[in-house]
């Protein structure tokens, strides 16, 4: 009897304690969460114009025109605001071209999307002086005798730093022996420049590699600390190159074109 019992009462128990499960996972699927959802997002050559207007404009000093492209790439994420669901999260984990990250990691806590977006502007702009200073030590010529303007709106953030101090080295001196320093190449890449040249990590690089290959990329130029990421969803055919510095980036270009030893993850 006792046995007849605990036999019956088992799957009812089960079943019972089902509720709240069934439960708790409905409210998930509706309740917002911490996270962030992105995905591949623009690239722009900076060799060249957007929304009309040149990317790089130099003053002050002869400049060339290239052939080839460096192509700034991005990701595009869901808002600061944005309510992120238990569907969002499970769509972007099981998606190759999504990726789902804590709010906090893409945006600082505690600010408005008005705060985030001047943030991004302010670290955008940084950047670009940054890059600047970078490019002319790295030809060994002096800021006050050069005048550049940087030109990108709607883009946030310091991550496409080594994109603009290679395109102002290919425009000044290209390959240094009078030909591109992209090789003609259409080259993409990603990574934050310090006014020494160093190159910093950024995240999402295996999004970025994406929306590179989506434009046209061959060649993605990845900070060497993100090898892995960079590998994890790379497009068929595309190489990447690891840099840690501009002088690196500027030397490994210059082998690409001439056939020689260069770089690999």
């Amino acid at each position: 009897m006792l046995s007849r019992l605990s036999g019956l009462s088992r799957p009812r128990s089960l079943a019972l304690s089902a509720v709240p499960v069934v439960a708790l996972l409905v409210v998930v699927g509706v309740a917002p969460l911490p996270y962030a959802v992105a995905q591949p997002g623009l690239t722009a050559n900076v060799l060249g114009a957007y929304e009309g207007e040149p990317v790089i404009s130099i003053k002050g000093a002869e400049t060339r025109e290239p052939q080839g492209e460096l192509r700034m790439t991005t990701i595009l994420a869901t808002g600061p605001s944005a309510d992120v669901d238990f569907g969002d999260v499970l769509d972007g984990w099981i998606r190759t071209d999504r990726a789902v990250l804590p709010r906090n990691s893409v945006y600082p806590a505690g600010q408005s999307d008005k705060e985030i977006e001047r943030h991004n502007t302010e670290e955008m702009v940084k950047s670009q002086n940054v890059a600047v200073d970078a490019a002319l030590a790295q030809l060994g010529r002096k800021p006050d005798s050069v005048d550049v303007t940087l030109h990108l709106a709607d883009v946030g953030g310091p991550s496409a730093g080594l994109l603009f101090a290679l395109g102002i080295v290919d425009m000044l001196d290209g390959d240094g022996s009078g030909g591109d320093l992209t090789g003609g190449r259409a080259i993409a890449g990603t990574g934050t420049i310090s006014p020494n040249g160093d190159v910093g990590a950024v995240g999402g690089v295996s999004l970025k590699t994406q929306a590179a290959g989506r434009d046209g990329a061959t060649v993605f130029l990845v900070p060497e600390a993100e090898c892995a990421d960079a590998q994890s969803e790379l497009p068929s055919g595309m190489r990447l190159i690891p840099v840690r510095t501009l002088k690196d980036a500027v030397s490994s270009l210059r082998a690409l074109e001439q056939g020689g030893k260069v770089p690999d993850c």
